[in-house]
């Protein structure tokens, strides 16, 4: 086994900057990366950015398994010279690093509507990573990484804010990206996080106690850095903005800038499963094909979780087909088809419509593509087809998903459709009870933990022959597989697999991020312990605090049971 990186001075020697050494930089800006005020970015594909560091930093935890991934020793995520460039302080970096990051732009589009009347410039000129600054790129462990630093202060696309992150939002970020990865969600990673001892910012927020929808009150919050990683952090919304200027021809080298842009998508994303020395016509179509397996593959495995993205605008849609941005976020726990846990967010957002947010997003990309391919009516044809086709793909997955968390043989719509009325006719916890469910009980009486009140006599009788007929499908689907008793072990077995006992609630996380305020991050490790292993069963203790419906007085808690876009 190949020794474990301890030193920074040993991490550079992985750096390898292929997005600075492939894309444009934007001509107007800065070469040593002071560019720290907003300003409308015309062209190129990035902005050298340095960040601001934090005061007095103060390490809260690290990823041990991503560490272990990118072959790097847990003793360096305490060492001070880790400390100082994950808290934002590039001055000392060892070549061959850069003593500078990066920023990008992109575009916005909100449920297939490209707007730019949020850019302060009403330009869409100043949209992009305002409080994101990118620091490494590396190839360690024979894969190709991005780290990016959240709330390491202003780019030229900070639209007037201060490009913090508060400590609530950091913890929330770094926890379930690791939870997510756990799950088996292609997801961004959490290497590192980081607070100030001495630095605070301003954010509205909810009084102790309120059950307000929006928040009431200004209150002081502890700055915070979190690292995540991923093997890029390109988006649908930067090919929009590249295509945008490209057909409106908004400089003499932005058709080239949107061709390089996807030529570097499909290098860092799809270089395994598509021919880069094919004309790239035919590369574009193959883009989209895998892009559109990846989304749809992604936004089923959400629903299968009860994970709902809350705000999954184009900006927010990672290129690569993973999730990204983990901002108003929320785990769904009382099931509602609508559930939304970002007071922003709307019905669009909401958790049974992520499939058509992501059809949204996926139009959008496909529109862009069609920039390049404008002299070529037959790609232009066959990229018309799969961007039709998507909601068919979607469907496919989605039913696929369903008879997998079912443990089904295959999809059967009747018996989902009559569970999904009965759930919210009841007042179900979406999680514990398909969790419950895996261990294919013979009656309802281990199903009941996961209602919040008991059903009317009526409703019992309909859940009883649900149940019944459920199980009918399932010894029939064991019964062809020959031994039924050990077929139905192992229906159970997948189906824990499918279904985890430990997921994300929002009233057991708050704790951990107030006590974190006053230094103490006992309960952050501890959650980090029972959210990566989210399908094992763990201690009596751990089921009695974690394996819990949500108590009553939560259910109407302004950051709890919702909350404005955290920041």
């Amino acid at each position: 086994m190949t020794e474990r990186i301890k030193t920074i001075d040993e991490f550079a020697k992985h750096v390898d900057y292929s997005l600075l050494e492939s894309l444009n930089c934007d001509p107007q800006a800065t070469q040593d990366g002071n560019d720290h005020n907003p300003r409308q970015v015309f062209s190129g594909h990035y902005v050298p950015v340095t960040p601001t560091p934090l005061t007095s930093p103060k390490y809260i935890a690290h990823s041990e398994t991503l560490f272990a991934e990118l072959g790097l020793d847990d003793s360096l995520a305490t060492s001070k010279a880790f400390t100082q460039l994950f808290s934002g302080d590039m001055s000392a970096v060892p070549a061959p690093m850069k003593p500078f990051g990066w920023a990008t732009g992109y575009a916005l589009s909100i449920y297939g509507t490209e707007y730019t009347q949020q850019c302060p410039f009403r330009t869409g000129n100043g949209y992009g990573d305002g409080r994101a600054i990118s620091i490494v790129e590396a190839v360690l462990n024979g894969k190709r990484w991005e780290m990016q630093l959240k709330g390491a202060g202003r780019t030229p696309y900070c639209r007037g804010a201060d490009g913090r992150a508060v400590l609530r939002s950091s913890v929330r970020e770094f926890l379930v990206q690791e939870h997510m990865h756990a799950l088996g969600i292609p997801t961004s990673r959490s290497l590192s996080l980081f607070m100030s001892e001495s630095d605070s910012v301003d954010r509205p927020w909810y009084r102790e106690g309120s059950h307000s929808y929006e928040p009431e009150v200004m209150v002081e919050n502890i700055t915070a850095i979190s690292t995540r990683v991923a093997p890029s952090f390109l988006r649908v919304g930067q090919i929009e903005l590249f295509a945008r200027r490209a057909r409106c021809d908004e400089h003499e080298h932005a058709r080239d800038e949107l061709k390089a842009i996807v030529m570097h998508l499909i290098e860092r994303e799809y270089a395994k499963e598509i021919d880069t020395t094919a004309p790239l016509e035919e590369q574009v179509i193959r883009l989209a094909e895998l892009f559109r397996d990846r989304l749809t593959n992604l936004v089923s495995q959400w629903v299968r979780v009860g994970y709902c993205q809350g705000n999954f605008n184009s900006d927010n849609c990672a290129a690569g087909g993973f999730t990204l941005d983990y901002g108003p976020f929320g785990f769904c726990e009382f099931f509602e088809a609508d559930y939304q846990p970002w007071t922003g967010g709307g019905r669009h957002f909401s958790f049974l419509n992520q499939p058509i947010a992501a059809q949204k997003n996926f139009d959008m990309f496909c529109r862009s593509l069609m920039t390049l391919l404008e002299e070529n009516s037959a790609q232009l044809s066959q990229l018309n087809a799969i961007n039709d086709g998507f909601s068919g793909v979607m469907e496919r997955a989605m039913e696929s998903m369903w008879a997998t968390k079912l443990g089904l043989a295959s999809y059967d719509h009747d018996l989902l459709i009559k569970l999904l009325q009965l759930m919210l006719r009841t007042g179900v916890d979406y999680n514990m009870f398909f969790r419950e469910l895996s261990s294919i009980p013979e009656d309802m009486a281990s199903l009941t933990k996961s209602f919040y009140y008991p059903p009317k006599a009526e409703v019992m009788t309909e859940w009883e022959a649900w149940l019944q007929s459920w199980r009918e499908r399932i010894e029939k689907d064991a019964e062809a597989q020959g031994n039924q008793t050990n077929a139905i072990a192992t229906i159970a077995e997948n189906m824990q697999q499918a279904n985890p006992k430990f997921t994300w609630r929002e009233w057991l996380i708050v704790p951990a991020y107030k006590a974190a305020e006053k230094g103490d991050f006992t309960q952050i490790h501890e959650l980090q312990n029972i959210l990566t292993a989210p399908y094992d069963e763990q201690s009596e203790e751990v089921e009695n605090k974690y394996y819990q419906l949500r108590p009553l007085e939560f259910f109407s808690a302004g950051g709890v049971a919702h909350y404005s876009c955290s920041s």
